[in-house]
């Protein structure tokens, strides 16, 4: 997967570059001073050409590999390298086979790249009968090819898998909010198609009594007025409904969103109690924000999201806990001002509900309460004589 922004560039850098700790043994070569002036220029051109190459395919080609005309032509530069590189200057050469294997396994599909890695590690211990012993060549490079070529086949997979995921997921949610336009057209078209059609019909009407009777046609006019008033009233109160977030709902799309993300996720399916509709749509928008950050920044594997009523001195209480195990916001203990966590401490001020943060080692927690006000008993029959 080609990365996106300088910090993923330099974090696939750092963890291609750690395997480039083998290039040693050329260098070394290299620098010995053991090969003429002209050879050691031509090693040290070939050995930048090669990393350059090598780096380009895994860097940027790992999940999509670039066409099969330029991916033959990268892949035999490097075999052509390596093969030139170690019957001239000799068995320190070799290792560059390694990483013809590892970019066979990284770019090539598997039945290609089982085939490629299998002749570019047996060409390696068949040049390596020529300059060195094969008794040394087959534990210490041989292995470390063959092992090499065939899990980045596997890192590949892994990779492409991740790729065609997020696209699928992005898929989804497109389709999702397509769905969504259509429902709601649909539903507005429902709500609508009656009313506009009794205000146009009754529009004419009026306007056939007008001359006439100006009296039937103003009753007229006034059912026009009435009908109108009602329709205004259903579109906004339609409007509302969609844009109210409802707890259950909110249960099961942080379900969904977690379990997406490959964050192991417990969550119930309802809350233990009903509850009025402003400390529902609360409590809701708090765990729509608190679920979103957990699949941003937490870098969690498991997240808990819990529903009790908790009984205090203060009174009843329905506790919000979402809490996850991930290093992501270590520190980040406060609400800062400005961020989604103060709005939704203003929500739950709105509603007399608090709203606790807690950052710590094994990983951050959300808490939200809102007070359960219990309904008033019934009076007692109070029986007259």
């Amino acid at each position: 997967m080609s990365p996106e922004t300088r910090r993923q560039m330099w974090q696939k850098l750092m963890w291609v570059g750690v395997w480039l700790a083998f290039m040693g043994a050329p260098i070394g070569d290299l620098l010995d001073g053991d090969h003429a002036m002209v050879a050691t220029v031509l090693g040290w051109l070939g050995l930048a050409g090669f990393v350059s190459v090598y780096l380009g395919l895994v860097m940027r080609h790992t999940a999509r590999a670039p066409g099969r005309v330029t991916l033959c032509g990268l892949l035999g530069f490097l075999a052509a390298l390596a093969i030139a590189l170690s019957l001239c200057l000799g068995s320190p050469w070799l290792v560059l086979f390694v990483y013809v294997s590892v970019s066979c396994g990284a770019t090539l599909p598997l039945a290609l790249a089982t085939w490629a890695i299998l002749v570019t590690t047996a060409t390696m211990t068949l040049i390596g009968a020529h300059v060195t012993h094969v008794g040394d060549i087959v534990p210490g490079l041989a292995i470390p090819a063959l092992l090499g070529g065939f899990a980045m086949t596997g890192v590949r997979h892994l990779i492409r898998t991740s790729v065609e995921l997020r696209e699928a997921r992005a898929t989804v949610a497109q389709l999702a909010a397509n769905e969504e336009r259509l429902r709601m057209a649909r539903d507005l078209h429902d709500l609508l198609g009656h009313s506009l059609s009794l205000i146009t019909l009754k529009s004419e009407l009026a306007g056939r009594m007008l001359p006439g009777h100006p009296e039937q046609a103003a009753r007229q006019v006034a059912d026009i007025e009435q009908v109108s008033r009602q329709a205004l009233v259903d579109v906004r109160a339609a409007v509302s409904g969609y844009r109210r977030a409802t707890l259950p709902a909110e249960l099961a799309g942080a379900r969904t969103m977690l379990n997406a993300a490959g964050i192991r996720a417990t969550v119930p399916n309802e809350a233990p109690v009903a509850l009025p509709a402003a400390e529902e749509e609360a409590l809701a928008w708090v765990l729509r924000e608190a679920a979103t950050n957990v699949v941003r920044h937490s870098g969690a594997r498991h997240c808990t999201v819990a529903l009790t009523e908790l009984q205090t001195l203060d009174g009843l209480f329905l506790e919000l806990r979402v809490q996850d195990d991930g290093p992501g916001r270590a520190g980040s203990a406060a609400p800062v001002a400005g961020n989604g966590l103060t709005g939704l401490a203003e929500r739950l001020e709105k509603v007399s509900g608090v709203l606790e943060t807690e950052a710590g080692r094994k990983g951050f927690t959300l808490t939200a309460r809102i007070r359960l006000i219990p309904e008033p008993p019934e009076s007692p029959l109070v029986s007259g004589s």
